[in-house]
């Protein structure tokens, strides 16, 4: 069911400062930036080789998000798997003794959809699924 790692995901405050050091000073390069605007997101991809890192800011105050980078500041977030089938994993993670943190998917860059796997079943690790 997990096909390979999509993305490893930093928070971040500011995208543009961020990109100052992982584009600038770290080389990678840019793939595309999107504001999901039903989320509350801006998601920005760059290329790690085999991997891609994702670049999450909270456009909100009063997102998730902004309280987990006033708790914990910038950092990892979490890692994604692609999936073929983002309805069919959810419903199949049953078998591996998972579930997600939502009953329904989220919106994910380029159309695409994704669901997170409840973190107290992953031993701590926040999981993120993305596919069609």
């Amino acid at each position: 069911m997990f096909k390979e790692v999509d993305h490893i995901a930093v928070v971040v405050r500011d995208t543009d400062e961020a990109l100052k050091f992982y584009q600038g000073q770290m080389g990678l390069p840019f793939l595309l930036s999107e504001v999901l605007d039903d989320v509350g997101v801006r998601l920005t991809h760059l290329d790690m080789g085999n991997v891609k890192l994702q670049l999450v800011q909270p456009l909100r105050g009063d997102h998730p998000l902004s309280r987990h980078l006033d708790e914990h500041g910038e950092g990892f977030h979490h890692v994604c798997w692609k999936v073929d089938e983002i309805d069919e994993a959810m419903s199949g993670l049953e078998s591996f003794g998972l579930k997600t943190k939502a009953n329904e998917p989220h919106p994910a860059p380029r159309g695409g959809r994704a669901a997170f796997v409840e973190p107290s079943l992953t031993r701590g690790l926040l999981w993120e699924m993305t596919g069609k």
